[in-house]
């Protein structure tokens, strides 16, 4: 299979420095993952148009369904950059550990969300729908199935062009499980 190398700066277009750029500043770095996006001259921008949309999902439910998706689909650079992500949102290493092993235990509602997702997921879109009552149950809207299916695809499109491309993880490692 062909190996991917992490393109820099130079190698991509005018419109993708712009985006390594914004990158850099607002975050310090360019992800190894988003850089890899820019050997598309449109693919970078169109997903960070795309993650960077209005929800109705607070941070603490993207990250957790960002990490059972990611661990669903065995990205392991997508869980650990999740991993990260999702401390900063106030997620303990226990919680994300309980979230990528399909349940959110400390928090009813997130679990609800996180076994949904994991079944959306695994079954490509046909979900229980005892797992979709209880979601509902737990408090959440129609608004919300839709955002959950967005953030869903969105981290399916990074998921697979990992597994696809292997490039390196530029972030610590997330543990196995």
């Amino acid at each position: 299979m062909k190996t991917f190398a992490v393109p820099t700066r130079e190698q991509v277009s005018e419109t993708n420095k712009a985006i390594f750029d914004n990158l850099k500043k607002a975050i310090g770095m360019v992800p190894n993952l988003y850089a890899t996006m820019a050997y598309s001259e449109n693919g970078l921008a169109n997903y960070v148009g795309l993650q960077s949309g209005k929800t109705s999902l607070r941070a603490k439910e993207k990250e957790a369904v960002n990490l059972i998706v990611s661990q669903v689909n065995g990205c392991t650079y997508c869980q650990s950059a999740h991993t990260v992500i999702g401390k900063m949102n106030g997620l303990t290493d226990d919680q994300i550990i309980g979230i990528r092993k399909g349940g959110a235990s400390f928090d009813a509602k997130l679990d609800a969300l996180v076994k949904l997702a994991k079944n959306i997921t695994e079954n490509r879109g046909k979900a229980d729908s005892a797992l979709v009552d209880n979601f509902f149950a737990a408090g959440y809207n129609e608004g919300n199935l839709v955002d959950v299916i967005i953030l869903i695809g969105d981290k399916t499109i990074m998921n697979y062009l990992h597994n696809l491309t292997d490039i390196p993880v530029d972030f610590p490692l997330a543990p196995v499980i």
